[in-house]
């Protein structure tokens, strides 16, 4: 699907704020409320826009600490990794996982509220898992930069 300006204008407003409705996207961008309406069903029809969410505050809801896990399966097997990545997904502490090149197979971002919880789940989730050899964590002290908008 070819996008033209008008909808990336509008791809641009919602990653700002999904909560915008129609008329105030279609003030911002000088078009009516059809074809707004029309471009945004579209591209939700075509999969561009997956869903929408609203972002919470990590630490207000006292998830003050982020991982990243370098994890190391026993063998590169789709087998295994199927096995790990369906343990994965039922794991809501992990934000993100991906499967990766390099000296690691997985990267993992998991938010948790402290180090004891931490140690909890290294020690009782992760590390249990029989698809996993070696684990690797890396503690974040401050975020930089943290963000859902894609450049457009």
């Amino acid at each position: 699907m070819i996008l033209d300006e008008t909808d990336k204008k509008i791809l641009r407003l919602l990653q700002e704020d999904a909560h915008l409705t129609l008329k105030d996207i279609a003030g911002k961008i000088n078009l009516s409320l059809t074809p707004v309406h029309d471009r945004m069903k579209r591209m939700e029809k075509e999969g561009i826009i997956e869903k929408y969410v609203t972002i919470l505050n990590k630490k207000k809801l006292g998830q003050n600490l982020i991982i990243y896990c370098q994890v190391t399966l026993i063998k590169q097997t789709h087998d295994i990794s199927e096995g790990f990545n369906q343990s994965i997904m039922n794991m809501p502490e992990v934000l993100e996982c991906n499967f990766v090149s390099g000296n690691f197979d997985y990267l993992l971002k998991v938010v948790l509220p402290d180090m004891e919880s931490y140690h909890y789940f290294h020690q009782k989730k992760l590390s249990v898992l029989p698809e996993v050899s070696l684990i690797n964590s890396f503690f974040i002290i401050s975020e930089v930069k943290s963000t859902t908008v894609l450049p457009i």
